[in-house]
């Protein structure tokens, strides 16, 4: 018999709205024995039964929901339809990639009803990251079931390898994990993206070890630059179009520009590491005559080429997370307003200026609030070409506003006149 957990009156607002947590904060009472990772029955105060979910004293996210019915069973047949969904779901909307991309996220936590469970797929490999102690315990089965189901559709997977690396396990008591899941393999995988060859080290890499969420954004960056060469006499008279990418990390939004016909591309990165994956993976694709990368710390860079007299016809800003919580938004704002600023003073009259934050604190009306600032202080006038978020294999569960996390917008700059 399952323990049942029992909400305090008027608590569970974020539950009841649709989202997939209960906070330990929001609990009246706990009916029954369990262990950490088990599943529970979570009721409102008033006897409403809410839902089933595992719960975790470690954590101050006590219960993470898995089921709005109480009467289902979390069995394999359970976890094997949550797989089913989440494949068919990206095979939907993910279609038209798939004859260029062989890469794409499979399992998004809480968006995919699988809360705290991240699968990537390079290639023939997946990377598993588990961040929460109940989907922990049924991870092994969620990987065979998805592995399974994923060989219905004609795509075998060679290995598996797990980064459960980051920080946010310690918060709920776990150790941090990397390694194998079943046989070992070469985990430096060749990659396909928007027809694009990398090279992903899933040991090493940030993150699983590739930013998959950027795809039709760096797809977008593609658009824009044929675009611009089309218009050439807006360009140096050469028919030249100079980018400058920072924090290019592999070079990504660098190749692609170069892949559109961009033929002076500088890319930025404070890793040497970085750097050398990014010249390695232009050499890979034959465009290292068109993408050069060099070892910089972006906020010192550009500056110096703004000194220079440099002037770019497209500026890419995809800086790393300046906030991580709540509490240091402050200073976040104050990191975007800056780069921003300087990046803007680097696009030249009617360039472009395509800008991101990957921080689900930094929410979109403010960061738009701190462009605009930025826009201001450097006497710059922008206009929208796009808004645009995460790729849609990394969905957007409303309610759980910790799953839309990245806003991406491309302006075109002019100077005030």
């Amino acid at each position: 018999m399952s323990a049942v957990v029992i909400l305090k009156k008027n608590e569970g607002r974020l539950l009841k709205s649709g989202g997939a947590w209960v906070f330990d904060n929001e609990i009246e009472s706990i009916l029954g024995e369990y262990e950490n990772g088990e599943i529970v029955i979570i009721k409102d105060n008033d006897g409403i039964t809410l839902g089933k979910g595992f719960i975790n004293d470690n954590s101050k996210i006590r219960v993470r929901l898995l089921s709005r019915n109480a009467d289902t069973e979390i069995d394999r047949a359970f976890l094997r339809k949550r797989v089913k969904d989440a494949w068919e779901y990206r095979k939907t909307v993910m279609k038209d990639s798939f004859e260029d991309s062989d890469s794409l996220r499979l399992i998004f936590a809480e968006a995919d009803f699988l809360p705290g469970l991240v699968i990537d797929k390079y290639n023939d490999v997946l990377v598993v990251e588990s961040l929460a102690l109940g989907i922990d315990m049924l991870k092994d089965v969620i990987i065979e079931e998805l592995k399974d189901v994923l060989r219905e559709d004609g795509i075998n997977i060679k290995g598996v390898y797990e980064r459960s690396d980051s920080p946010v396990r310690k918060k709920e008591g776990m150790y941090l994990h990397k390694g194998f899941i079943g046989e070992e393999f070469d985990t430096n995988v060749e990659i396909k993206e928007n027809g694009i060859k990398y090279i992903v080290d899933v040991v090493n890499g940030q993150k699983t070890g590739f930013f998959l969420d950027q795809k039709y954004n760096r797809l977008a960056m593609q658009r824009l630059c044929k675009g611009m060469l089309d218009m050439s006499d807006n360009l140096d008279g050469k028919g030249t179009l100079k980018v400058l990418d920072c924090f290019t990390h592999m070079g990504t939004f660098a190749l692609n520009c170069a892949k559109a016909g961009a033929t002076n591309v500088t890319g930025l990165d404070i890793s040497e590491f970085a750097v050398g994956q990014a010249t390695e993976n232009a050499v890979r694709n034959n465009l290292e005559d068109k993408a050069k990368f060099r070892c910089a710390n972006v906020l010192d860079e550009l500056p110096k080429l703004y000194a220079e007299g440099e002037k770019y016809d497209l500026v890419i800003l995809d800086p790393p997370a300046f906030t991580k919580s709540r509490e240091a938004t402050k200073n976040a704002i104050k990191g975007y307003r800056e780069i921003n600023m300087k990046g803007m003073k680097l696009v030249r009259d009617g360039g472009y200026l395509a800008t991101c934050s990957c921080s689900h604190f930094m929410t979109e009306e403010l960061f738009k609030q701190t462009i605009l600032q930025a826009a201001k202080s450097v006497h710059k006038r922008l206009t929208q070409v796009e808004f645009r978020t995460q790729a849609p294999d990394h969905p957007i569960l409303w309610a759980a506003d910790e799953s839309y996390y990245l806003k991406f917008i491309i302006f075109r700059v002019t100077d005030e006149k």
